[in-house]
């Protein structure tokens, strides 16, 4: 498989096969539950814990599904009693938190979407003496707030990352859609982009409404006549925009983030021309099993580092790779 290798690599390196030996634009269609169960293999014979994994899913985005398999798996093998939580609003999704604490989990893992928002109930978790680690965003406070390791995508290396793969493709005039404003994930994906492309325009668009996205994109098309690429931060948006490009007859081609079996078909149709996946089903395993390690002997993965899952550009020299991955729903 063709994979790209970027800075800090070998703190995923050495991080990853850790996870082996063990076992970085949301809820999917599932419901809130309580999991645990479920994988095949030896379950760990260490006292059973609880973790809850508090994340700012909005309903829809199937990248959770992918992070929540993940968490379960490894819930599974390391006889884990796993909550899953998630709220799009930042405050509910703090309030999610003290509960959590009020329930005396043993660890949380939980998004940093919007770490100001969450930085005084992440306290209040950890002087409690509860253990957190952060997933998915938030990479660069995560120590800061209180949490001992994060999984994730590093966004703004990710955003650099496309940003000169359109720029050595030639492309100047990219629209970069955010779908939640104040994410700082999302923020950095497009800020990296402009990086290397500075002629790179941000759309903010309502995440949460695809009907509200398919016109914003469709409107700022049919006034852009000059855009040639428009970037979707996830899977969701990026299929809506590549609707926008058909119905409005617009040149601009289509790149994304993350990665879905329906992004994966459209990369092997020429549809869309690349996206980077950031391996969320590493993110939701790594989380959990690095809980469990730190009470099974006081482990911290990472070295005090971020453990990257990705960036791992997908194009079609490698979708045939990751597709029978994508359409298993692990990638």
């Amino acid at each position: 498989m063709k994979k790209f290798a970027w800075r800090r690599a070998a703190v995923a390196a050495a991080a990853i096969p850790m996870l082996a030996l063990t076992a970085c634009s949301s809820e999917g269609g599932r419901s809130t539950d309580t999991a645990g169960a479920g994988s095949a293999g030896q379950v760990a014979t260490t006292d059973r814990m609880k973790v809850a994994l508090i994340t700012h899913a909005p309903a829809g985005d199937t990248f959770w599904d992918i992070v929540r398999k993940g968490a379960e798996e490894a819930a599974a093998k390391d006889n884990v009693e796993l909550q899953y939580l998630n709220d799009p609003e930042a405050g509910r999704q703090s309030q999610l938190i003290e509960q959590a604490i009020n329930q005396k989990v043993d660890g949380i893992a939980v998004t940093l979407a919007t770490p100001e928002a969450l930085k005084d109930a992440i306290k209040k978790a950890t002087d409690a003496g509860i253990p957190v680690v952060s997933l998915n965003a938030g990479e660069t406070v995560s120590k800061q707030l209180g949490a001992f390791t994060h999984f994730g995508s590093n966004d703004k290396l990710a955003g650099e990352a496309v940003g000169q793969k359109l720029a050595d493709q030639g492309y100047k005039r990219p629209i970069c859609v955010i779908q939640v404003q104040g994410h700082v994930g999302l923020e950095n994906r497009c800020d990296g982009v402009k990086a290397k492309v500075p002629g790179t325009e941000v759309l903010y668009v309502t995440g949460s409404d695809m009907t509200a996205v398919a016109s914003t994109a469709t409107a700022k098309l049919q006034a852009s006549r000059d855009a040639d690429v428009i970037i979707g931060l996830g899977a969701p948006i990026t299929l809506t925009l590549l609707t926008s490009v058909a119905e409005t007859g617009s040149q601009a081609k289509v790149a994304s983030f993350d990665l879905n079996k329906e992004l994966a078909a459209k990369i092997e149709d020429g549809s869309l021309l690349f996206t980077v996946d950031q391996q969320p089903w590493l993110q939701g395993y790594g989380s959990v099993d690095a809980l469990w390690q730190f009470k099974r002997g006081g482990f911290l993965i990472g070295g005090g580092q971020p453990v990257l899952t990705g960036p791992t550009i997908v194009d079609k020299d490698n979708v045939a790779d990751v597709k029978k991955f994508a359409d298993a729903g692990i990638r």
